[in-house]
């Protein structure tokens, strides 16, 4: 046979050879005009769709039990849309005989209802959008159970195989186990979807926006190359060598020694994303040098009210308890957008993503972040750890200083900005005037720069941290950073480093550091592959690299230059 090519967005390296499973296809839709059982009620049938969804939710949430991390969030949140009333109460209007259209059976009211409920949270976009995908993954959930058959999800193989599919649902990709799954591949998604961010947390081999994968047949064999982002049949005695390569490479790249630096010495801090003391404590393990990134929503989502500030005290102090000595950076509250909270943000905004989020919550609910601050200042106070606090979505000089401000009053020394939107790029010599320290949201920065939503499949090209106006920001802020250092007469440059999901990719990270980057925050995962590419080159390289980068017409481009300037890459198979 002919071996056919498939190219996508490469998510997280590896190499790897195997069978393909494809996800199996989505439950098919129920008919208009589909009889309910005999002697059905539209009373009777609404009990028959609240079992169904009682029992969906509490199988999610026994597995939500057994799973950690990311995992047990995601797995949580989709248990939570399972009871969601809008949904239930939709699909129980849809039952009755005075409906438009005539009265639904259950399993075509539950499919209107969801349908109804996602197109709205689609039409919010971010987080709400990806909310959708929830709604529909509980939908064929719910319209199993109502049918007797098995809920949908990853297929069961006697082999580990190559899981392909359109995409997961949030509540899959959870149950994601590298034992099972060598690699995924989907056809849809982007690169800072909650698939592929799930996919970097596991260390799993993938690709998304692999257009055509979904016509390969189970069974095929077929070669990975996770880092290049590409997939062919047919695979040859080479591609098993370096699949196998590929698996010596990947257990000397599992520990990290707790160093981040260059060839020449230069230091590089590697830290760490977390959001809860479990979190921390296994980002300890695998010797991160610290947290870059403590996302304090874990506190506040799910939840009608704001939490106490003792319970904010007692959350943040178990991650400051897992690094005495270290830094750790911490967040706060990034609500808004893609973290609606019932209790801060408007549900009606036209447009969430670029509304009131972030730092600007304070103008719509003050006191909620004076309150935040001063927990984190009570915990910092009860433990050993170096706390610096920073602000999401600052915009303008007049922000950051406003938030460095509260926090002096709240006593905390060290204040910072998060540079998600490009204006503070751009404005970075007189925003870092009024703070002591920024860090790159790359993530959020580059769909702003971009004008792509970053949950979009279609617009996953354009979603890409190796886009030269990407790089060109970095560079923008690095710069930026050196002028406020010097307007300041401060004796060091004030620090900038990158906290999104740009960090992890090893060849990124050079260019990054070449930028001017002084530390790196990434899943612990990613530690150890990204500190062994840094030790091959010096930081004369690295600019080098980096400018080669910059210069480049495209992603595509910037990313094949610096890759042939990093030839340690291949050997690495990263």
């Amino acid at each position: 046979m002919t071996q056919q090519q498939f190219s996508g967005v490469g998510v997280t390296p590896g190499r790897v050879l195997g069978p393909v499973r494809q996800m199996p296809r989505p439950l098919k839709e129920p008919s208009r005009t589909s009889p309910s059982p005999a002697g059905a009620t539209p009373e009777t049938e609404a009990a028959r769709i609240k079992a169904a969804s009682v029992t969906v939710q509490a199988e999610l949430r026994e597995r939500a039990a057994r799973a950690t991390g990311q995992g047990r969030d995601v797995l949580e949140a989709t248990a939570l849309m399972a009871g969601d009333s809008m949904l239930l109460k939709g699909a129980a209007k849809l039952l009755s005989p005075d409906t438009p259209g005539g009265a639904r059976s259950a399993e075509r009211a539950v499919w209107e209802a969801a349908a109804g409920v996602s197109e709205k949270l689609t039409a919010l976009g971010g987080y709400m959008a990806e909310r959708a995908t929830d709604v529909l993954d509980v939908r064929a959930r719910i319209i199993a159970e109502l049918r007797g058959l098995p809920a949908p999800g990853i297929p069961e193989a006697a082999e580990p195989f190559v899981l392909i599919a359109e995409d997961l649902a949030p509540a899959d990709t959870a149950t994601l186990s590298p034992r099972r799954v060598l690699a995924l591949v989907t056809s849809g998604g982007g690169p800072q979807s909650h698939t592929a961010i799930l996919a970097r947390a596991l260390g799993l081999p993938a690709i998304v926006a692999a257009q055509g994968v979904d016509d390969i047949a189970d069974g095929t064999s077929v070669y990975v190359d996770g880092a290049a982002g590409t997939l062919h049949t047919e695979p040859t005695a080479e591609d098993a060598a370096a699949a196998e390569a590929w698996i010596a490479q990947s257990s000397a790249l599992s520990v990290f020694d707790g160093e981040g630096r260059l060839a020449d010495g230069h230091a590089v801090p590697l830290l760490a994303n977390v959001g809860t003391g479990k979190d921390a404590r296994a980002a300890a393990e695998a010797g991160a040098e610290g947290v870059g990134l403590l996302r304090t929503e874990f506190c506040f989502l799910d939840r009608d009210e704001e939490p106490s500030v003792d319970e904010q005290v007692e959350a943040y102090g178990a991650v400051f308890a897992a690094f005495p000595g270290k830094k750790v950076v911490i967040r706060t509250l990034d609500a808004g957008a893609d973290k609606p909270l019932p209790f801060i943000t408007n549900a009606d905004e036209p447009n969430p993503a670029l509304g009131v989020r972030g730092y600007r919550t304070d103008l719509t609910s003050p006191g909620v972040l004076s309150r935040q601050l001063d927990a984190i200042a009570r915990a910092e106070a009860a433990n050993q750890a170096e706390v610096w606090v920073m602000a999401p979505m600052i915009s303008t000089a007049e922000e950051a200083a406003d938030f460095t401000a509260l926090a002096r009053s709240a006593g905390l020394t060290t204040a910072g900005i998060m540079v998600e939107v490009p204006s503070a790029a751009l404005t970075a010599d007189s925003v870092l005037r009024n703070a002591d320290f920024a860090s790159l949201g790359t993530n959020d920065l580059t769909q702003y720069a971009m004008a792509a939503d970053r949950l979009l499949g279609p617009l996953a090209a354009l979603n890409d941290p190796w886009q030269p106006a990407v790089l060109r920001l970095v560079r923008e802020t690095t710069e930026g950073a050196r002028a406020a250092s010097a307007a300041d007469g401060a004796g060091r440059i004030k620090p900038v480093g990158v906290c999104g999901e740009a960090a992890a990719d090893p060849a990124l990270a050079v260019v990054l550091v070449g930028l001017g980057i002084g530390t790196l925050s990434m899943s612990p995962r990613a530690l150890a592959g990204v500190a062994a590419v840094l030790r091959t080159v010096t930081l004369e390289q690295a600019r080098a690299i980096a400018d080669a980068a910059l210069s480049a017409p495209s992603a595509k481009a910037a990313r094949t230059a610096a890759r042939a300037l990093i030839p340690a890459l291949d050997g690495l198979g990263l």
